[in-house]
């Protein structure tokens, strides 16, 4: 019986020392001065497609999940008001060419107008001078009675019929100058009329052209906002999507722990639904403002504590060819290196570290061992 008792307390004592080394061994790396974790969620980037103009929806092309592709179109608005307009407007933008056309027409019978006058002046100008130097001549001689009153009285006559015609063609030129410059000035206004009215054609196709919301980029719907028929405000939603080659987790770390962190440090994030696997990142944001943790920090301590939002980025190249499988949302610990020099433990080593094989849907992501070319 005693040797029962004594076998059972060394069993005993056995148990509770292996407990005691096993738990010792893997809170280890909790304890390591060259490592920080915290608690979050892997998220991404989401991009609201809404709106430009108010109106209603005529037609939605994907569903909530749908891996869409960028300028793919997603919603088409309702244009049928705009086409309406988009004619008037290219019917006034013709109209204008017409009547830029029909000035310079104009302008060209005025210019020949002024010619004319021009024409006119010189010869005006051509007799009024014959007719003066025939004035003096007979002045002259009617001084030595070399002529009569009355020859004299006819070229005084004819000089000053001369004089008023040379006046005459002096005011047509300048009228039919001020007619050509009118003409331009109507062909200037209607070249602007052209100007204005393509800018109303240009600005409607725009609006047109804006009825039809694209994808920015590749990415997934996440939520179907609107449906067809309904009427959105301008910048109303349609649909929510997600980049997701932007990921990252989100995580928040003490203000000791905070201040040992660096922009740009190795990360590894380990998901919950993967725990061997962990996926290599880079520190790409660290809060300058502490704030109180939010509820998805789980331990009663920690969320009395002031803590900092801190961001690690997935490798954004690695993520596009991993699109079909990442999903947002997922909890996760991420650790950071803090001392560039101490390799990474066994536990957040990448499988190609530890020279194992990965599943076909994480290969690509850990073949990136360092996290080199984060998205930033």
């Amino acid at each position: 019986m005693k040797k029962l008792i004594v076998s059972m307390i060394v069993l005993a004592v056995g148990g509770l020392a292996v407990y005691f080394i096993v738990n010792w061994y893997s809170s280890r790396l909790y304890r390591n001065p060259a490592f920080v974790y915290g608690n979050g969620r892997i998220e991404a980037t989401e991009i609201n497609i809404a709106a430009k103009l108010a109106g209603k929806v005529e037609e939605i092309k994907v569903q909530e999940g749908d891996k869409v592709k960028a300028k793919q179109v997603l919603v088409v608005m309702q244009t049928n008001v705009l086409e309406a307009q988009l004619a008037q407007a290219k019917a006034k933008h013709q109209q204008a060419i017409t009547a830029e056309a029909s000035a310079r027409a104009i302008i060209g019978v005025r210019e020949a107008s002024l010619n004319s006058a021009k024409a006119k002046l010189e010869s005006s100008k051509a007799v009024l001078q014959n007719a003066e130097k025939e004035y003096n001549r007979f002045k002259k001689l009617l001084e030595t009675d070399a002529t009569s009153q009355k020859h004299f009285d006819t070229a005084e006559a004819l000089w000053l019929t001369a004089q008023a015609d040379f006046s005459a063609a002096q005011a047509t030129v300048t009228e039919a100058e001020a007619n050509v410059n009118a003409a331009k000035a109507d062909a200037d206004g209607a070249k602007a009329n052209i100007l204005a009215a393509k800018a109303d054609v240009e600005r409607i196709q725009a609006d047109i052209d804006d009825s039809y919301l694209t994808a920015p980029l590749d990415g997934r719907i996440q939520y179907r906002v609107a449906e067809p028929h309904e009427v959105l405000s301008a910048g109303g939603r349609a649909l929510n999507m997600v980049d997701l080659t932007d990921v990252y987790m989100t995580f928040f770390l003490s203000e000791e722990d905070t201040g040992k962190v660096r922009i740009g440090a190795d990360a590894r994030i380990v998901l919950d639904v993967a725990p061997d696997y962990p996926i290599p990142a880079k520190v790409t944001y660290v809060a300058s403002v502490a704030q109180f943790t939010p509820k998805t920090v789980e331990t009663k301590i920690e969320r009395q504590k002031m803590m900092f939002r801190i961001k690690a980025h997935v490798n954004r190249e690695l993520l596009a060819r991993l699109i079909d499988y990442v999903k947002t949302g997922l909890p996760g610990v991420a650790w950071v290196r803090v001392d560039p020099n101490v390799p990474w433990p066994k536990e957040l080593q990448t499988i190609r570290e530890k020279g194992g094989e990965l599943p076909a849907m994480l290969k690509d992501l850990a073949s990136d061992e360092t996290g080199k070319g984060a998205a930033k």
